[in-house]
């Protein structure tokens, strides 16, 4: 949520699931959200099967494509086109990230056509680079986000996931199942939530009403 000055958080929430089931839990959140009420920014990289729920479920969120995972796309052209010419590598990437910060995503794209090539590899880095960004160009808007207040990437969730998730699931030694799995995580999402004694007593209800 965002207030004034600063994102705040709210809840956390972590699952084992396949696409089908990630859709149905995110429509099952955006009802219990009154959208009208809040700013919504949906955050993401490319993979479309994200994009088609975030979208389904929260129609008018701010869409914005996580710059961080961007630039990585960035890196690998220069990689491959530049090579050892560290200084030209870095000039052409900061120039082509300064372009899309200001969403000038035709211009980068108008630059990427005109490069010549310097092997295959880079042909091909060229030619996926432009695809993702024709793919996401509505969603390239760097600078109005800063200035909306809204995240434009998302290391803060990669770093929740982590903590909450990682820290507990991915001990030395550590085997789950699903329905295993998804339990821990519900735990671990009630504790830092602030919901376990509610989820506790639920539970224990649930499991009282078979007797």
């Amino acid at each position: 949520m965002l207030s004034k000055k600063r994102i705040i958080h709210i809840a956390s929430w972590h699952q084992i699931q396949n696409e089908d089931q990630f859709g149905k839990d995110l429509a099952l959140v955006a009802s219990r959200i009154p959208q009208e009420l809040v700013r919504i920014g949906l955050l993401g990289d490319g993979a479309d099967y994200l994009w088609k729920h975030m979208t389904v479920s929260f129609p008018k969120g701010r869409q914005i494509l996580d710059y961080y995972h961007c630039a990585e796309h960035i890196y690998k052209v220069a990689k491959a086109q530049y090579g050892e010419k560290l200084f030209k590598a870095l000039e052409w990437v900061e120039s082509t990230i300064s372009r899309l910060f200001f969403a000038e995503v035709d211009n980068v794209i108008r630059g990427l056509r005109r490069m010549e090539p310097k092997n295959d590899d880079a042909q091909e880095e060229i030619r996926k680079l432009i695809g993702y960004l024709n793919n996401n160009r509505e969603k390239i808007h760097y600078q109005g986000d800063r200035k909306g207040g809204y995240p434009i990437g998302s290391g803060g969730i990669e770093s929740a996931h982590k903590f909450i998730a990682h820290t507990r699931m991915k001990r030395s030694g550590a085997w789950w199942v699903k329905e295993t799995g998804d339990g821990m995580l519900r735990i671990r999402c009630a504790i830092y939530n602030g919901t376990y004694d509610k989820v506790f007593e639920s539970y224990k209800s649930a499991n009282l009403s078979q007797f």
